[in-house]
């Protein structure tokens, strides 16, 4: 065996066959994306999320969710720690789907008599187990303070914005946060335009504080030319409305 290949095989070892790894173990390390990243491009194509072939290698989606599991989140950059949560939602969600497929048609399937989808404790970061609800409202939300994340996580719903089909990276996150928010608000299929009745997602209903209560102020910021040019012409008389949400899943 070559020192490259006993090197390979302590590193899975100590950070991915060893359950009891704790957080500090990958503490100033710079996180391994490699697993992730061909799953995600694999796997998704343009939002499309094709779970047949996740849980065929759903033994490499442990294996990324172990090395999440092992990082100390306190030891990386804001924009890395950032990056990481995002990551460890999306990633976690896709295992939360894949304990029900093949036969889930929607994530609100997996909830049981007590307990949404997004309350069951199922994310190990940090040196603990969390919900998905505590990670995206008691971390992702407050702490970061950026209404991009809501277009950057990912529910497994049709209407959800769509799962990138690549990791989010802490060196790209800002580029990366940018186009996920403009290709879903541009997306026609997520706004509606009639007379002065705008039509967008509830997203922006059920977080309207993170949004400053002002949908417009934030659609003519990330909006392109032409849905600009639109919502322009018609001055401050534009009202908000919402439109339904599809819960089935984002795949096939």
């Amino acid at each position: 065996m070559t020192i490259r290949q006993i090197a390979v095989s302590l590193f899975f070892a100590l950070y991915i066959g060893n359950p009891l790894a704790g957080p500090s173990a990958y503490a100033g390390k710079s996180i391994d994306q490699q697993i992730y990243a061909h799953l995600l491009d694999r796997y998704v194509d343009r939002g499309i999320v094709n779970y047949a072939g996740f849980k065929k290698e759903e033994k490499r989606l442990n294996a990324y969710l172990k090395i999440l599991e092992a990082i100390d989140p306190a030891v990386l950059s804001r924009n890395e720690q950032f990056a990481f949560y995002i990551n460890a939602y999306n990633a976690w969600t896709l295992k939360l789907i894949l304990s029900g497929y093949p036969g889930v048609k929607s994530i609100k399937e997996l909830a049981t008599l007590f307990r949404s989808p997004w309350k069951k404790k199922i994310v190990r970061i940090g040196g603990g187990t969390i919900t998905l609800d505590r990670l995206e409202h008691n971390i992702l939300r407050p702490r970061f303070k950026d209404p991009r994340v809501h277009f950057a996580i990912n529910c497994a719903a049709k209407s959800c914005p769509p799962l990138r089909s690549e990791p989010y990276r802490g060196a790209d996150l800002n580029r990366q946060l940018n186009d996920a928010t403009r290709s879903f608000l541009n997306n026609p299929s997520n706004y509606r335009l009639e007379a002065e009745q705008f039509y967008v997602s509830r997203i922006f209903k059920w977080f309207a504080a993170d949004f400053a209560n002002d949908v417009i102020g934030f659609y003519r910021t990330h909006a392109t030319r032409d849905l600009q040019k639109q919502l322009g012409a018609r001055g401050n008389q534009i009202r908000v409305a919402y439109l339904p949400y599809d819960w089935s899943l984002n795949g096939y």
